[in-house]
C-alpha cells in the first residue's frame, strides 16, 4: 500500500472528491494561493481553479453560512475554519442553522457540509490559536463529529463525511499533519460511527482521541515492559459514539484510562466515563482515570506548553494507577 502523511490524506480525500462529483467544492481564509494555514490545500486551486477553491473574506461566520446555503441547494461543500478557535465565531451558524434544519423542515432540507478545522499544542501558538473544543460541538444534536488520528483514518472519514447528508464537524490536529502511515490504494470510506483497536490488550482499556492515541501507544509499549498488558481504542467519530467497542473492551479488561488533549473539565472524557460507568459498573475493578490538560489558558512559552498538556507519561502513570501501582 502507499504511505501519506497526514496532510497528504486529508487533500487526497478532497482532491479526488472534487474530481469525481462537481458538486464538492472548498472554501475558507488563504486556501487557494496559500494552499491553507497548514499547506493542506496546496496546489488545489492550479488543478481545480478559483471556482472551485475559495478564498473567502476573514469572516469564519459568513464563510459557514455561504456552505450551509451551497449544502442546501444540493451543494457538498467542505469550509475550512483556520483554527479551532475560530469555531466560536463560525458557531451561530454551525449551531443554530445548519444543525438545526433538517430537524426543523421535517426532512425536507439536508445540508450535506463539511466544517473542517485544525488546532492542537506542540508549536507554541498560544491561547486563542489551539484550543480542543470537540466537546462543544458533540454537545449539539443535529451535529456529526469527526477525530481522526491517523492517515488511513482521516482519508476515509473525510470521504465520508462529504458524502454524509448531515453537517459534520471534522477536527484535525495540527502535530499530526507530518506523520506518515500505510493507506489502501483506492480510498475506502470508513464508517461514522465505528471506533478503531489500535493495539489489543488484556490488563487496561485506554480510549484515546487524536493526538493522544498515538502518546497511548507510547504509553502502552512502556506499560508492557512492567508486564501491563495495554488496549488502546479510538473512538474515530465523537458522534455518533460507538459505545459497543468502548464497552466491549472495557469488560474485557477490567479497567479504563479516557485521554484526550483538550482540558479535563467537562471534556469529551467524561461523557465517555459515563457510559463505561453506566453499561459496564459491574465489571470494573478499579476507578475510571481520565487524562487532559490542565484548567489553564495554553501557554505562549514552550516549556510551559508542554507542562499544560498531557503526554504519554501521563498516560502510563494513569495507567498504572488502574492496576493499583500508583502510578510509578
Amino acid at each position: 500500500m502507499p504511505e501519506l502523511s497526514y496532510r497528504e490524506a486529508v487533500r487526497d480525500a478532497l482532491a479526488t472528491a472534487m474530481r469525481q462529483d462537481d458538486g464538492v467544492f472548498i472554501l475558507g481564509e488563504d486556501i487557494a494561493e496559500m494552499g491553507g494555514s497548514m499547506g493542506v490545500t496546496s496546489g488545489m486551486l492550479e488543478e481545480f481553479g478559483s471556482e472551485r477553491v475559495r478564498n473567502t473574506p476573514i469572516s469564519e461566520m459568513a464563510l459557514a453560512g455561504a456552505a450551509i446555503g451551497a449544502a442546501m441547494q444540493g451543494m457538498r461543500p467542505v469550509a475550512e475554519i483556520m483554527y479551532e478557535d475560530f469555531m466560536t465565531l463560525a458557531a451561530e451558524q454551525v449551531v443554530n442553522q445548519a444543525a438545526k434544519l433538517r430537524y426543523m423542515s421535517g426532512g425536507q432540507l439536508t445540508v450535506p457540509v463539511v466544517f473542517r478545522t485544525q488546532g492542537g499544542a506542540g508549536w507554541s501558538p498560544g491561547a486563542q490559536h489551539a484550543q480542543q473544543l470537540e466537546a462543544w460541538f458533540v454537545h449539539i444534536p443535529g451535529l456529526k463529529v469527526v477525530f481522526a488520528s491517523t492517515p488511513e483514518d482521516v482519508r476515509g472519514l473525510l470521504w465520508s463525511s462529504i458524502y454524509d447528508d448531515n453537517p459534520v464537524v471534522f477536527f484535525e490536529h495540527r502535530t499530526l499533519y507530518g506523520i506518515k502511515g500505510e493507506v489502501p490504494e483506492k480510498i475506502e470510506p470508513i464508517p461514522i460511527g465505528k471506533a478503531r483497536v489500535h493495539r489489543e490488550g488484556e490488563d487496561v482499556t485506554v480510549i484515546a482521541t487524536g493526538r493522544l492515541v498515538h502518546e497511548s501507544l507510547k504509553a502502552a509499549e512502556e506499560a508492557e515492559k512492567q508486564g501491563v498488558s495495554v488496549e488502546v481504542v479510538d473512538p474515530r467519530t465523537l458522534q455518533p459514539l460507538d459505545e459497543e467497542t468502548l464497552v466491549a473492551s472495557v469488560k474485557k479488561t477490567n479497567r479504563a484510562v479516557v485521554a484526550h488533549e483538550a482540558v479535563t473539565r467537562m471534556g469529551f472524557g467524561a461523557e465517555v466515563a459515563s457510559v463505561i460507568q453506566y453499561q459496564a459498573f459491574d465489571w470494573l475493578d478499579a476507578p475510571i482515570e481520565r487524562v487532559g490538560a490542565k484548567f489553564a489558558p495554553l501557554p505562549f512559552a514552550p516549556v510551559m506548553e508542554q507542562f499544560i498538556v498531557p503526554h504519554s507519561d501521563d498516560v502510563l502513570a494513569a495507567i498504572m494507577r488502574t492496576v493499583g501501582r500508583n502510578g510509578d
